[in-house]
């Protein structure tokens, strides 16, 4: 069964992975706008054609035009992407109108929106969603200005819920995401129903169970706030116990959402609020923020990688077996826009150097831009994630995977035992097309694990502990089996392409647990 989903997950993941997080988001919000405009001509949403036209035409000029003028003035890189996502989500958390006062409204949103972006920043991370921020404002000064309206979040209806749930699947499935925010789907709707039942009871009504967890299920915004909003990278905390913690947090209140007395009116703390609540426990989680890398120098470890060697300008945290996400500004990105994830091939203590490494081949616009980076100059790293972590108990046995490039994860730990001088029973099994491009063999050699080496060529000189599979055999279940006999007492770790992942799935399930660290390229 777990070898079953691991081999189903990394096929769907590889062909996501062709689509950055950030593209995707913004083509599935735009499939969203498009399917809510003609469900409108129908009268089966709230807005009106017309009213959803004229609204999402404003909040994109609007968006745009402060993320320029502030881009501008902070002389920051152009990101119109950012702007039509937070627009987008924008559209669908405030209610559509044609009346004048109304649209100021949505433009003072909007402006919020973009600015919160520069505004309420730690060392250059904005700390809180912006379209949340956006609709908070704009509830806040409506206690004031009743005309210029407030959020209404129209997407909560349930026309909209198998579109919302199918596009969001794909999102979350992307960004492994998909299990947070169910988590928080269902703390959400559990409060809901609790404390929708509650009221009708303080009156003395009933209502069939059934019928109504339905529609607090789906006749409510949870599904577009998880999906689109809540799992957004720049406002999530590192690690994965620390996500899910803030999933709970931000699901109990927008599940029983709670008025809020401002002396001159009051407001609820709804699901916006709610985000915001989470997106400040995430800050307190993680205190990260955005790290300027100077690019010190490259090397060539075979013919086909490269190393990138990086002092960051400020200390930051990691932890061996994490990735970090580096934006590379340039003219023209393709489909997967100007950020790339990378593990870190350097352990902590190399800090302030920061090693990774890429491949070259494909044609990507990012690759091109990144080859071009000059010696001395700096790059934005957006922040550090991931739980690709070894066991924390240092006896527990391990099994390393991994598919050319894919070794970097395990550089950085294999770097850290020996920084640190532990001993750990670990194997790595290191895959490469070829013997030349078997790369950090020093680092590896350093940690004296036994290596098994699957290449179509014999390597020459492999330093001791080191084996080669054979030419006639291949890296598939049943040769890592025989590559790794005890691997059912072992805890498995695999980093390489998804369709390897997925190949080798009946084999990896075996093991004690089973860790995988997808890509599918750049």
């Amino acid at each position: 069964m777990i070898a079953t989903l691991v081999a189903g997950s990394s096929r769907v993941l590889a062909v996501l992975g062709r689509v950055s997080m950030y593209r995707l988001v913004m083509m599935s919000l735009a499939v969203l706008a498009a399917l809510s405009f003609v469900l409108s001509f129908f009268d089966l949403v709230g807005p009106g054609p017309f009213e959803i036209l004229v609204t999402a035409v404003v909040l994109a000029l609007a968006c745009a035009g402060t993320d320029l003028a502030a881009q501008s003035v902070l002389r920051l890189p152009r990101r119109f992407e950012s702007s039509f996502i937070t627009a987008a989500i924008l559209l669908f958390v405030l209610r559509p109108t044609l009346d004048p006062i109304a649209i100021l409204g949505v433009v003072l949103a909007a402006v919020a929106a973009s600015l919160s972006k520069y505004v309420l920043v730690w060392r250059g991370r904005h700390i809180f969603n912006p379209a949340a921020v956006g609709a908070t404002v704009l509830t806040f000064v409506s206690v004031l200005a009743p005309d210029l309206g407030a959020s209404s979040w129209w997407v909560g209806t349930p026309v909209l819920a198998a579109p919302v749930v199918v596009l969001g699947v794909a999102i979350l499935w992307r960004t492994e995401k998909l299990r947070m925010v169910v988590g928080f789907w269902i703390v959400a709707t559990a409060v809901a129903f609790l404390r929708t039942s509650s009221q009708y009871q303080a009156i003395g009504e009933t209502i069939d169970p059934g019928v109504l967890l339905t529609q607090v299920a789906f006749s409510s915004p949870f599904l577009f706030l998880g999906a689109f909003m809540l799992s957004e990278p720049l406002t999530m905390p590192p690690r994965r116990w620390q996500q899910y913690t803030v999933a709970v947090v931000v699901g109990v209140f927008a599940g029983w959402p709670i008025p809020v007395d401002l002396g001159i009116g009051t407001v609820t703390l709804g699901q916006e609020r709610a985000l915001l609540i989470g997106n400040l426990l995430a800050f307190f989680f993680a205190l990260r923020a955005a790290v300027r890398l100077t690019l010190e120098r490259r090397r060539d470890l075979t013919p086909t990688v490269r190393e990138l060697t990086f002092e960051a300008k400020r200390p930051f945290a990691f932890r061996p077996g994490q990735y970090l996400e580096l934006d590379v500004p340039h003219t023209h990105p393709d489909a997967r826009g100007t950020r790339r994830e990378f593990s870190i091939a350097s352990a902590p203590e190399d800090l302030p150097m920061v090693r990774i490494a890429f491949k070259e081949g494909s044609k990507s616009s990012f690759k091109r831009a990144l080859a071009e980076v000059a010696p001395g100059s700096p790059l934005a790293v957006t922040g550090v994630w991931g739980d690709f972590l070894l066991p924390v108990k240092s006896s527990s046995p391990v099994l390393l995977v991994a598919a050319g490039i894919g070794v970097t994860p395990f550089v950085s730990q294999l770097r850290h035992l020996v920084a640190t001088d532990q001993d750990r029973d670990i194997v790595l099994v290191y895959v490469a097309s070829s013997a030349d491009e078997l790369s950090f063999r020093d680092d590896i050699v350093a940690a004296g694990i036994p290596v098994v080496v699957f290449t179509r060529d014999e390597p020459a000189d492999l330093p001791p502990r080191w084996t080669w599979a054979g030419r006639s055999t291949r890296l598939d279940s049943d040769g890592l089996i025989r590559a790794v006999p005890d691997i059912e007492g072992r805890h498995a770790y695999i980093s390489g392409p998804p369709a390897l992942i997925a190949d080798l799935a009946p084999a990896l399930g075996r093991a004690r647990s089973l860790t995988t660290d997808a890509f599918a390229g750049y």
